[in-house]
């Protein structure tokens, strides 16, 4: 496949091809993803013109990029970047991958922000554990008079959610803070969100290649019952939510009872909760309890 004067649609089915071969469920989409970005090509000139040649340096882009992907990195790692929510986020090693699950949340907040003032508030946003941006930016980019303070323990996720605010046009209301949870937090806010670490330990070697050996393992474990997380969200938020204000969390597809016990502990209350599209419990948001 590196010979020179390959055609853009020979060079699709030999991609697809190989990738199928080596059992990778999502062949033909992988296939096609890794093609059009290292030859700059759309799916549209895939169909449209199938016989462009491909010259010989973007055919080895792509040879390279399928070694990586048979060794078990993610299409989105190889590729460097992942929609969400209708945005092009910039990934880096230590970032989580956003998936589509996590629109879940940030669903959920908007629901609660229309039904509360409105979209044209101005909501002022923390988003913990913040990685590329994803939650934050996928806010703002709803709620257009609202800001956002994106807190991470990484210097390298905040640069990164930094460069993905600045891409998408947000740079302007989205702000970040080097902080283990709330250490260093300051003010307070509207809405306090997070898609924080929830795995068990004893359940971290029974997760996806994919996941286990790209995605940052402190992003994703939490402790012997995968809470611990949830514990330190719990006992910083109150000093740090304006009047009426609001947490919203991700969570575990079995943690809904656990997490809710948590914070009605410390004096909050589910207000609502919601399902990914697996059906399964995804996110949940609570306010204090008068």
């Amino acid at each position: 496949m590196a010979e020179a004067g390959k055609t853009l649609g020979d060079l699709l089915a030999a991609a697809r091809n190989r990738l199928a071969e080596a059992g990778i469920s999502d062949a033909a989409l992988d296939a096609r993803l890794l093609v059009e970005h290292f030859t700059r090509t759309t799916r549209t000139d895939a169909l449209a013109r199938p016989e462009q040649p491909v010259d010989g340096e973007r055919v080895k882009a792509v040879e390279a990029a399928l070694d990586l992907r048979l060794g078990g990195m993610p299409v989105h790692r190889i590729i460097g970047r992942r929609e969400f929510y209708g945005l092009d986020l910039t990934l880096a090693p230590e970032t989580l991958e956003p998936r589509p699950d996590t629109e879940t949340l940030v669903d959920l907040v908007l629901a609660q922000a229309r039904r509360n003032d409105g979209e044209d508030r101005p909501w002022r946003i923390l988003d913990l554990g913040t990685g590329t941006g994803a939650i934050a930016l996928a806010l703002l980019s709803a709620l257009p008079q609202a800001s956002a303070v994106g807190a991470d323990i990484s210097a390298q996720a905040l640069a990164t959610a930094e460069h993905n605010a600045d891409i998408n046009g947000y740079a302007g209301r989205f702000s970040t803070r080097l902080s283990d949870w709330f250490a260093k937090i300051e003010g307070c806010y509207d809405f306090i969100v997070s898609n924080p670490p929830y795995i068990r330990d004893e359940d971290w070697r029974g997760l996806s290649r994919e996941v286990r050996e790209f995605d940052p393992q402190r992003a994703l474990v939490a402790g012997a019952d995968g809470l611990d997380a949830y514990r330190a969200i719990v006992v910083g938020c109150s000093d740090h939510l304006g009047i009426g204000g609001m947490v919203a969390v991700e969570i575990g597809h079995d943690q809904k009872d656990a997490v809710t016990q948590l914070f009605a502990a410390r004096s909050f209350r589910l207000v609502a909760a919601a399902s990914d599209l697996a059906g399964h419990d995804r996110a949940l948001i609570f306010v204090r309890s008068q």
